[in-house]
């Protein structure tokens, strides 16, 4: 976003104009043309979504892709839908606010970025395993959650980097699904089976769709959309719902890839303030809108990248956000070092609705964001501490083959030279202007179910205190995932014991009185008149802290069990503890 200064040729990257004036004299005026208006603007609506001949959207494959989307039991512990990190209020962005260390792997620093929460890290067996950036605590992603509003129906390539390509390759057989316009399918098989984000080390396309065929679809969300329950009173399991949707039952990774990228190709933000006015009604837009439209397409190059009507190019551009040492960006994908730290172009589309901008995730609003463009370069600070790493950046385009605006000429200025509001304006137009109010309102079609992730109190919820063991540390319980019938990856953990030693897996059908103790102080969750069953196992490790064991299981369909409660508790036996027995919290869950 900028302003231009008297000269916009002087923002051009070129060398010095002596040595080019000759052979620049002649484009003079449509240079200086590009710079102040676009090259290409055109006010327009947006044009029809396309559909690869291979995947043609259809009802049953929408619907099924939106179940999909929105079932946490697609997931390796039953905690992560695909849209836990791309709620449609949030401008289909994470609203969770979690931090990644970067590249120096210390929390705190510089290069810290923020990202997604995803699941804690696990093994091959799904069982739970320390990370060495997170520990036992969910794994954090290393960019921000873009947003699947992004006009991601157009993009020739998917995510920040582009590594979900056109091409569309089965994850799952290696053949080609789709040979063009295959880039949501591409990215919508890829967080599944994600160590750090849906999945654990080593997942493989069977578990996922052993999973499937056996797990009640959406067992665990509330508050279900009318369409999906639809749907589901005719075709109860994953099977009948691909039997629906592609002629027989069979779940495969392409089908997945298929019936949610079908559900992402109807979600077309085109009800927007500007839509409307753009299409004729005069009174869509406010005056202060129509102020910062008008300031945005004749006094600033944003346009030029933001291109209407999607807002974007889809391009890769590095503005100077972080070192692209911290983050190769593009280059990682092509190997072209030209493309070192470079990033999609967001689309501006519901961007009032993120509470985290670009990939970094560290610009909060588009205020935010207009702060970072008026920065200085490196090592000078602006507002906010912002600054632009320079040693990379990509120049603005213009529309002119070779010629660039210069980013440290940018200058958004609060008032404009006439007194009006500038920075006000054109906040209040990409802010407000550019939301569809359905997705702000999640209204159909971007309806969605209540995510178990997101109930207060939680299922799990965890209970009381715990005691610590060796060296004052206290034993975590691990307990993440939802107690729920019909569950092949049902798992509990421990954490931070003492290692060498032995625990205590308690379980009982209802919690002791808060502040009961036993053997001379120690905290008891559980009401050891309901008791269960104990479980003593022996721990791994050698020192204090390092001892952490998972208990697996696959709970079988019982209806019987539904709406009860099960508590449990772990006791880690530890000679330096109180009563010798260091205890973690309890937890809850009511059984769905």
């Amino acid at each position: 976003m900028t302003s231009l200064p008297p000269n916009p040729i002087a923002r051009c990257a070129r060398p010095s104009l002596g040595a080019v004036r000759f052979a620049l004299l002649p484009t003079l005026a449509a240079v200086m043309l590009a710079l102040s208006a676009p090259s290409g603007l055109a006010m327009q609506a947006l044009p029809p979504v396309p559909e690869p001949a291979e995947n043609p959207i259809t009802e049953g494959k929408r619907v099924l892709g939106k179940i999909l989307f929105w079932d946490e039991q697609l997931s390796s512990d039953n905690t992560m839908a695909c849209g836990t990190c791309h709620i449609p209020a949030a401008g289909g962005a994470d609203p969770r606010i979690t931090a990644h260390p970067g590249p120096d792997g210390l929390f705190g620093t510089g290069d810290d970025v923020v990202g997604s929460a995803g699941v804690i890290r696990s093994d091959v067996n799904n069982a739970y395993l320390p990370d060495a950036s997170f520990d036992l605590d969910v794994q954090v992603t290393g960019r921000a959650a873009p947003s699947f509003f992004s006009m991601t129906q157009y993009a020739p390539e998917l995510f920040w980097d582009g590594r979900a390509g056109d091409q569309f390759i089965d994850p799952q057989f290696g053949n080609v699904s789709i040979a063009t316009g295959g880039a949501l399918e591409s990215q919508a098989v890829g967080p599944i089976v994600s160590s750090a984000e849906m999945g654990h080390d080593g997942r493989t396309w069977n578990e996922v769709i052993a999973k499937l065929e056996q797990v009640t679809p959406l067992r665990m969300a509330t508050n279900v959309p009318p369409d999906m329950t639809a749907a589901l009173a005719i075709d109860a399991d994953y099977p009948a719902l691909f039997d629906e949707a592609f002629g027989d039952s069979a779940i495969t990774a392409e089908r997945i890839g298929f019936a949610i990228a079908t559900y992402e190709r109807t979600l077309l933000p085109d009800q927007t303030p500007w839509d409307l006015y753009e299409a004729g009604d005069l009174g869509a837009m406010t005056p202060g809108q129509i102020a910062g439209l008008t300031l945005l397409t004749d006094s600033t190059v944003c346009f030029n990248c933001h291109q209407p009507p999607m807002f974007t190019d889809n391009l890769f551009w590095n503005i100077g956000l972080r070192p692209a040492s911290d983050d190769t960006g593009r280059m990682a994908v092509t190997g072209d070092p030209a493309d070192n730290g470079r990033f999609k172009t967001p689309s501006l589309r519901n961007s009032g609705l993120r509470p985290a901008m670009m990939h970094v995730g560290w610009l909060t609003d588009v205020q935010d964001v207009i702060d970072f463009y008026n920065a200085p370069a490196f090592p000078l600070t602006g507002v906010g501490d912002h600054t632009q790493y320079t040693a990379d950046q990509t120049g603005i385009p213009t529309g002119i083959p070779g010629f660039f605006a210069n980013y440290q000429n940018i200058n958004m200025p609060v008032m404009g030279p006439g007194g009006q509001p500038f920075q006000g304006d054109v906040i209040d137009f990409i802010s407000n202007a550019l939301t569809d109010p359905r997705v702000a309102a999640e209204s159909f079609p971007f309806d969605r179910p209540t995510l178990n992730s997101e109930l207060v109190p939680g299922n799990p919820e965890l209970l009381g205190p715990g005691s610590p063991g060796t060296g004052g540390i206290e034993p975590i319980m691990i307990a993440v995932t939802p107690l729920t019938t019909n569950n092949p990856d049902f798992k509990l953990g421990l954490g931070h014991a003492l290692g060498g030693s032995s625990a205590w897996l308690a379980l009982a059908l209802g919690a002791a009185a808060p502040g009961t103790t036993f053997k001379g102080g120690v905290p008891l969750a559980i009401d050891a008149t309901q008791l269960l069953i104990t479980l003593l196992l022996p721990l791994p490790g050698g020192a204090a802290g390092d001892g952490f064991l998972t208990v697996l299981g696959d709970i079988e369909d019982n209806p019987a069990a539904v709406g009860l409660e099960l508590f449990a508790q772990w006791f880690v036996q530890d000679a330096a503890a109180t009563g010798g027995l260091a205890a973690t919290p309890g937890v809850r869950w009511p059984i769905l």
